[in-house]
């Protein structure tokens, strides 16, 4: 049988940062006085899961509405380059969002966000109608789309209806500097009802539930109807937690350039994974907790090979094939 398609259901981001190379400047390697030149570079969360899958060589489908925009042909010209199906895709008269993206120490990317009006959160109900399909297996979304108005409550609607025949995924990608915390935590407990994976950074988790241990939060969150929960952690690895039975997965070595899109690589594998396994299409029936342990080990190297290049650039699966976290290679 053919493997179905996974959606993915969000925005796309113009990734900036300030470039100061020598290939830009030439020798002086630097923007002459009173200039500053951007780097810009295709992301977004849901964008950056839809690569990573694609290239992991799941069937791939990106619901998204992209502006017409230099920045959207930037983004059309990276998903389709990396074998995204853009059939699902609204071609939007509305500007890109971009992201001024700055970097600590340790690599972590913190932003700053050019969102207003933007393309990405203007859906109509006609429209979401018209680029969803029944045949995918997993829809997965989050991140800005799903609090972003008007298209934000919409998108819930949508996944009410399409978990009849589809694994509801959903990464909050929690964006505080956009929008307040509150936000995400008021409507939180409602995608729990709808969801059967959710997977939150240790920083979402800080955000959402300040304090909190990640196995009470897991609890939590399994009360309110999710089956599987998985919390990553950095260069601590990940904890999942299937029907309140827990495992932790290490993270391999990795020498980090950035981490932007990380969390969506893993994401990604984590599908991938699990759609190889044929456990996506309903609601994760027959899954066990060796199947989860395996998936996040894979998807821990898929994360760890993205950290290791510039930008949120996933793997190929010719990089991870026949290695021991690869699904051929059964995990560990």
């Amino acid at each position: 049988m053919a493997q179905r398609p996974i959606a993915v259901l969000g925005e796309c981001v113009a990734d900036a940062f300030a470039d100061t190379s020598a290939d830009t400047f030439g020798e002086t390697g630097r923007p002459r006085p009173g200039e500053l030149a951007l780097r810009v570079m295709p992301g977004g969360g849901p964008a950056n899961t839809a690569v990573a899958l694609a290239r992991l060589g799941t069937t791939t489908r990106f619901l998204g509405r992209i502006s017409t925009d230099p920045f959207g042909d930037l983004f059309r010209a990276h998903l389709t380059s990396s074998r995204v199906d853009l059939t699902g895709v609204v071609a939007a008269p509305e500007p890109s969002t971009m992201a001024l993206a700055t970097f600590d120490e340790q690599g972590q990317a913190r932003y700053s966000f050019h969102a207003e009006a933007t393309a990405d959160w203007q859906w109509t109900d006609a429209e979401l109608d018209a680029v969803h399909s029944s045949d995918a297996s997993c829809l997965h979304t989050g991140s800005l789309a799903l609090v972003r108005e008007p298209g934000g409550e919409r998108i819930e609607h949508l996944l009410a209806r399409a978990r009849a025949g589809a694994t509801i995924s959903i990464d909050p990608n929690v964006r505080p500097l956009l929008v307040d915390p509150r936000v995400y935590r008021s409507r939180l407990a409602h995608w729990c009802t709808m969801t059967d994976i959710l997977r939150v950074s240790s920083d979402d988790l800080d955000l959402l539930m300040p304090g909190e241990a990640p196995e009470r939060a897991c609890d939590i969150w399994h009360l309110a109807g999710v089956r599987l929960v998985v919390i990553t952690l950095g260069a601590h690895g990940a904890l999942a937690s299937l029907d309140g039975v827990r495992v932790r997965v290490p993270a391999p070595p990795a020498e980090v350039v950035d981490t932007i899109g990380a969390g969506d690589s893993f994401t990604a594998g984590l599908l991938h994974h699990l759609s190889l396994a044929g456990r996506l299409g309903g609601r994760l029936d027959g899954l066990t907790i060796g199947e989860v342990t395996r998936a996040c080990a894979y998807a821990a190297r898929v994360a760890a090979l993205t950290c290791s290049t510039a930008g949120p650039n996933p793997p190929w699966a010719h990089e991870l094939d026949g290695g021991p976290l690869s699904p051929a290679g059964g995990g560990r």
